[in-house]
């Protein structure tokens, strides 16, 4: 039998370092950040905290997916970067509620261009038929740096300030850029155009690629919980009594991350709304423990409950999203996917922020809202499968 060839060159694994500090970067300060805002005097805004980020990150993957697919994917990727830099160099000298979120709203551009170019540069690089795996190595970087950066935030704040936290967030992000100069366009010269204020110009076909539609319905779902968790647990773990805000992030992304490493090419073998149907099943059972958990080992089974859910879900839903979109339009769909991402995040965050208050009583309905719809998304995942088994069938 004949050798495969490596897909894992140099671009790749550059890519790979670039996204793990990219992400160490903005995950670094999410745990301190509900506190942070607090000592301002606005708590009842945590739920903000995610909600403006996410929102302009919704908002920016219509462009960045259209820049993504006419300038080019390394100048996206590095303006992604450069926002991360400059913001996290910027909250040190923030000292208002009403400051502080305008920075977060910036800051939401970060990945709101960065992730859309990345995946459109890994798919302009990785054979059809090994996507799933490639986005599950990429994965693994990215998961890295989301574990490791909410345990370096948290240790750097506790022994060191909150400022120098901060700093160090945009050193990374800055590091993630440099790297990226290394990195040749993989976008095809008869494809590119020199940048111009036009392409801010944007329709409904910029915004919305309607080949996804699957991809981007269960990602709308499942990523609710994600907003939930960041709103809550910082203030779930005070109330567990465990000092380091960021273990629950620390232990799910290693938990992600043995899925991610094992179980790469599961959806290129499998297929992958059955990897999914799995994903979204077990994500029901760990929004439940959640949201019943007294206990700090309950807490920690549904921090590795969501881990494994979510090592399975992100790079299968990237690599279905490439299945199904158009190869001249990949930014476009890859962005398409990622708006439902941000949306879902947004608004998990938001009703969880708005339900929760700070109030104990309450920390139960956001995490059965977010079990709610991610046992939607495994009933329409069936139904796609059963519809798909039938027109085989016929």
């Amino acid at each position: 039998m004949e050798k495969q060839p490596s897909i894992y060159t140099t671009q790749f694994w550059l890519l790979c370092l670039s996204n793990f500090l990219f992400s160490a970067s903005f995950q670094m300060m999410i745990p301190e950040l509900p506190d942070y805002l607090g000592s301002m005097g606005g708590k009842e805004y945590i739920g903000y905290i995610i909600a403006l980020f996410t929102l302009t990150a919704g908002f920016a993957r219509p462009f960045s997916g259209k820049l993504t697919d006419t300038i080019g994917r390394v100048p996206v990727m590095a303006f992604g970067s450069i926002v991360c830099f400059v913001c996290g160099g910027l909250y040190p000298f923030v000292h208002t509620i009403a400051g502080f979120l305008l920075l977060r709203f910036l800051h939401g551009f970060s990945t709101g261009t960065k992730p859309t170019a990345t995946s459109a540069y890994v798919a302009d690089i990785i054979p059809e038929d090994r996507r799933g795996e490639a986005q599950g190595m990429l994965g693994i970087f990215t998961a890295t740096g989301m574990s490791i950066g909410p345990s370096i935030g948290s240790y750097l704040t506790d022994w060191t300030s909150i400022n120098v936290m901060f700093f160090t967030s945009s050193a990374f992000a800055l590091l993630s850029i440099l790297i990226l100069l290394n990195m040749r366009e993989t976008l095809p010269i008869t494809q590119k155009e020199a940048f111009s204020l036009k392409l801010f110009k944007i329709g409904w076909k910029d915004v919305f690629e309607p080949r996804v539609i699957p991809a981007f319905t269960v990602m709308l779902l499942v990523s609710f919980s994600s907003g939930v968790l960041l709103t809550l647990v910082p203030d779930q773990t005070k109330l567990l009594g465990i000092t380091n805000k960021g273990l629950f992030f620390t232990i799910y992304t290693i938990s992600s991350l043995t899925v991610r490493l094992f179980f790469a090419k599961s959806s290129d073998k499998y297929g992958r709304i059955p990897i999914l149907m799995i994903s979204s099943a077990i994500l029901v059972f760990s929004m439940v423990l959640c949201a019943l958990t007294s206990s700090f080992w309950v807490f920690m089974l549904a921090s590795i409950l969501f881990g494994f859910s979510w090592g399975f879900n992100t790079p299968t839903l990237m690599a279905w999203t490439v299945d199904l979109s158009d190869e001249f339009y990949r930014g476009r769909a890859v962005a398409t996917t990622y708006i439902a991402l941000e949306a879902g995040i947004g608004l998990g965050a938001l009703f969880a922020g708005q339900i929760y208050q700070g109030k104990v009583e309450n920390i139960i309905i956001p995490y059965f809202l977010a079990a709610f719809f991610a046992f939607t998304s495994l009933v329409y995942l069936f139904f796609k499968q059963k519809r798909g088994v039938v027109l085989l069938e016929s």
